[in-house]
């Protein structure tokens, strides 16, 4: 009697822990964590691609506004200086309208002088300035020769005369100086004694047909 009430535990025990409802319990537990975990994921990679979305249009609108705020400095980066070259500009027309009324010539060579003094000082405010040429010597750097002088000082190689000047951009080379440069005279000794080289070598004995030294 002891002996069947225990096998009759012992089977109700295995059905309890076997049982089909149990596994599917487990198995629905798993599902919802994996769903739960599925859209987490979904939601975190809709918000990289929103924020992914928003970079590159921020990115597309920098590089707009770059070129155009490139555009624009190019085509105003000489503002500053036509500014300063207006008041040239204001002063040549009152020399012009001066002339026409028949002004004096030495008021209106007077105007502009000033107005080439004016001209010369807004050019140096922008690093531009005059190459010294004339009385120095010839410098293929910065002059450029287009004729020689016969030197009345003996000095050889110097610039005597300026066709157009040159000018620097902040100690760069911005045109170079065209010049006449000085040649050094040959003496007339040294001339004389050439000429008497000569004619030694070339004298001849006119009854031999021979030359002579």
């Amino acid at each position: 009697m002891n002996q069947e009430r225990e096998e009759a535990e012992g089977s109700s025990g295995n059905d309890t822990q076997g049982s089909p409802d149990t596994s599917i319990i487990e198995l629905a537990s798993t599902v919802d964590k994996l769903q739960t975990d599925l859209k987490e994921r979904t939601s975190e990679r809709d918000a990289l691609n929103d924020r992914l979305l928003r970079l590159h249009a921020e990115f597309e609108n920098y590089k707009k506004r770059v070129t155009r705020e490139r555009s624009e400095f190019v085509r105003f980066a000489n503002e500053g200086l036509i500014l300063e070259l207006l008041p040239v500009v204001d002063n040549l027309e009152h020399a012009v309208a001066t002339a026409r009324l028949g002004g004096e010539v030495q008021g209106v060579a007077e105007g502009i002088n000033i107005i080439l003094r004016l001209f010369l000082t807004t050019l140096e405010k922008v690093g531009v300035k005059p190459i010294e040429a004339l009385g120095h010597e010839f410098d293929p750097n910065f002059h450029q020769a287009v004729a020689q002088i016969e030197s009345t000082d003996d000095r050889d190689n110097i610039a005597v005369e300026e066709v157009r000047k040159g000018y620097l951009l902040e100690g760069r080379l911005l045109r170079p100086a065209m010049v006449k440069v000085s040649k050094a005279k040959v003496s007339g000794s040294e001339f004389k004694i050439q000429g008497s080289e000569n004619d030694q070598s070339e004298t001849r004995n006119p009854e031999s047909g021979i030359c002579e030294p």
